[in-house]
Order: structure tokens, then C-alpha cells, then sequence
């Protein structure tokens, strides 16, 4: 049976919005043998990347039938060693093909286009990420289109509960401006893989919360305490809702029994999991870095600040970090098991014949301490 034509084309709003809309809603996120997430875009289908210096979404057309669609973004990063080494990446997220029309080539033709698009715009490098035991799109990625395996970092999810968390007395918290993270940001972290260079955007765009900064109580913040920790905060949720499309009957019950629990018997201490099947947001942990013998604490108590600050949100029902897979501050950084990704996948292609040799060099330097994962790309 013939399906017609395949078009693949830019992203018109006035014509596709609607459709790509209604399209997202029916797309899950996650493999299909698990808990997957559907998401709403508020009305705004490339909401994910109107924060990117350059950013394109493609929509692929069988007759008048929206079939699929992926978006892309371009910006100026590090690679290996700064001030020298800069390359132009451009990420690939939003791939999503309609259930009925899989295992047709038009995920990989989407992807192609893409790429076509990156490299009329001079760019390096394209990757992605993606889960680990996500076969289908390892098998897309890696196996038909040549991408390598980059990096491994961890997703840690920690759930939002109305009861405050204890910041420790001994701990001083310091707001800083945005002059002075960018400043700590790129003397601290732009070695590190991909730091983007633009990051004084980053923290200027309204979704970006603030930076803070943790040091022991009784030191000077301007004199270069002993121990510091620092890390910044992203709304996701004024972008995006989530909400939980698919979990086991008993993640339910639970669900509703903690809460009535938690209501009747406060002083009980059973955990508590937010109510996932309603639209919710979600706050962004980015930036994490620390130094000193104490700076694992620093982290901890950054962490149960942030949280304090998203139970005071409407509809802040998690928070979430990614951290480089051999960065000890994910020690130290609150998260639930069930709910976390403990190795996500980077993969990355090089788009330019004398970038392939550099592309091995890349995927075989161990990984920094410190990884710096842009919030325009969650």
C-alpha cells in the first residue's frame, strides 16, 4: 500500500503549530517498556530550543499526514583545550515519529536533513542524547548513522515535598550576580567538554533563576573560603509540562496512600511521591561545581535550598540534575533511584573530514571531573 511522497520542511507556525501540538502530546518520551512521560509545549512547539543562538525544526509530511518531526539548535563551545580549541555543535533533540509510521526510514531521513542543515551552517560536530537502553534510537544513531558514544552522565530526579528541607547553620548561602557566576563559570569550568561559549546569556535569560554559592559560616566569600560549592537554577516548567503517561497500578496506589497518609499522620515520615498524571514542571540544576574538603556537604545543602525554593512553586513537582558519570558530586546531590537515569548517552558525529581524527581524540579523552550540561538542551 503506498503511502505517497515523503516531504521533509521547515517548521511552519501559523500552519503547523496546531498539528505539531496535537502531535507531541501523542509522543511518548522514554522506551516503551517503561514509565514514559508525555509533554505539552503550552503552545509553543520549539519552546525546547528558542533559547539557542540558532535553531531550526523540521516536520515530515506523508500526503497531508504529519508523520514526524526533530528540532535542532547550533552554538559556539569548547573542545578539549581552551582558549584555542573551539567548535561549532549543533544538538539534535525532538526526534519523534508517528506509531503507525515506524520502521519506514523517516526517522533517519529527518535526522539527515538535519544534518544537511548543520553543515550549510558550518558546524563541527552533531550529537544527541539519548537513554542508554534506548535500543531503537542506539541502533538509529550509532549503528545507521555513524554517531560514536561521547559521554555517560547520570540524571539524578529528586521530587518536590511541601515539608522544608534543614539548611545547616554552618552553612552560609550567597546569591551571586550574574557578572560574577560568569566570571567563577569560565575560570572554573570552560575546560571541560562543550562549556558553551555563550554561557553570560545563559544566566541573563529570564528562565534562569540565579546562581548561589555555599562556604562554612564564619569565613569570607571575597576572600576565597576553604570549602565552596556553587550551581545555578533553571525553570523548565515555564516551557514545558510533563506528565506521567504510563506506570504500574501499585506506583498509583502508593502515590495516593502517601499523600492521604502524609495529610492524616504528618508526623509520619513516609516519602511521599508527587501526583505525576497531572501536568507538572520541573526545576534545572546546572553549573555544579565545587573545591575543598567540604564542598560534598556545600553541594547537599545547595541542593536542599533549591528545594525549599521549588515547594514554594505552583507547579515545581521535581528537580533535576546531570552530572558527568564520574563527577563524585552526584554523591551528594539528593535524588530518588526509581526516578533517575543513572547513564544517559551522548553521542556525537563529526561533520567535516579534517574534524575526524580530532572526533577519535574526543571519545577517548576520559571524561573531566566537571560537566557543564547546557539548560537550553534539557
Amino acid at each position: 500500500m503506498g503511502y505517497g511522497e515523503l516531504i521533509i520542511r521547515s517548521y511552519d507556525p501559523q500552519y503547523d503549530r496546531t498539528r505539531v501540538e496535537d502531535f507531541e502530546r501523542k509522543c511518548e518520551v522514554g522506551p516503551a517498556k517503561r514509565v514514559f512521560l508525555f509533554t505539552d509545549t503550552l503552545g509553543d512547539p520549539i519552546c525546547r530550543i528558542r533559547n539557542s543562538p540558532i535553531y531550526k525544526m523540521l516536520v515530515a509530511e506523508l500526503g497531508n499526514q504529519l508523520v514526524g518531526v526533530i528540532q535542532g539548535s547550533i552554538k559556539l563551545v569548547t573542545v578539549h583545550k581552551p582558549p584555542n580549541d573551539l567548535a561549532k555543535v549543533g544538538y539534535i533533540l525532538g526526534l519523534r515519529v508517528s506509531s503507525l509510521y515506524r520502521r519506514r526510514g523517516i526517522g533517519s531521513s529527518l535526522v539527515i536533513k538535519l544534518e544537511e542543515w548543520f553543515i550549510a551552517n558550518d558546524v563541527d560536530y552533531a550529537y544527541m542524547a539519548t537513554e542508554k537502553d534506548n535500543k531503537a534510537s542506539v541502533k538509529l544513531f550509532v549503528d545507521r548513522l555513524s554517531y560514536v558514544k561521547f559521554q555517560t552522565p547520570t540524571i539524578l530526579v529528586n521530587p518536590v515535598s511541601h515539608r522544608m528541607s534543614r539548611i545547616s547553620s554552618n552553612v552560609e548561602l550567597a546569591k551571586l550576580k550574574v557578572e560574577e557566576a560568569e566570571a567563577i563559570y569560565r575560570k572554573s569550568m570552560s575546560s571541560t567538554e562543550f562549556f558553551p561559549i555563550d554561557i553570560g546569556n545563559i544566566l541573563r535569560n529570564k528562565l534562569s533563576l540565579g546562581t548561589w554559592a555555599a562556604y562554612p559560616r564564619g569565613e569570607s566569600w571575597g576572600g576565597v573560603p576553604s570549602s565552596w560549592a556553587m550551581l545555578s537554577v533553571w525553570n523548565s516548567g515555564e516551557l514545558f509540562k510533563l506528565r506521567l503517561g504510563n506506570a504500574p497500578l501499585s506506583c498509583l496506589m502508593y502515590t495516593k496512600s502517601s499523600r492521604l497518609i502524609e495529610k492524616l499522620v504528618p508526623c509520619v515520615k513516609l516519602p511521599c511521591i508527587p501526583d505525576f498524571f497531572r501536568p507538572f514542571g520541573f526545576y534545572f540544576i546546572y553549573g555544579v561545581y565545587r573545591e575543598g574538603p567540604l564542598s560534598g556537604k556545600l553541594v547537599r545543602t545547595l541542593c536542599r535550598f533549591v528545594h525549599n525554593m521549588a515547594s514554594k512553586s505552583k507547579d515545581c513537582k521535581v528537580i533535576v540534575t546531570e552530572v558527568g558519570g564520574s563527577d563524585t558530586s552526584r554523591l551528594h546531590i539528593p535524588y530518588w533511584k526509581s526516578l533517575s537515569c543513572p547513564e544517559d548517552l551522548w553521542c556525537i558525529k563529526a561533520l567535516k573530514n579534517e574534524k575526524k581524527n580530532s572526533l577519535h581524540e574526543l571519545t577517548k579523552t576520559p571524561p573531566t571531573r566537571a560537566l557543564f550540561v547546557d539548560p537550553r538542551e534539557v
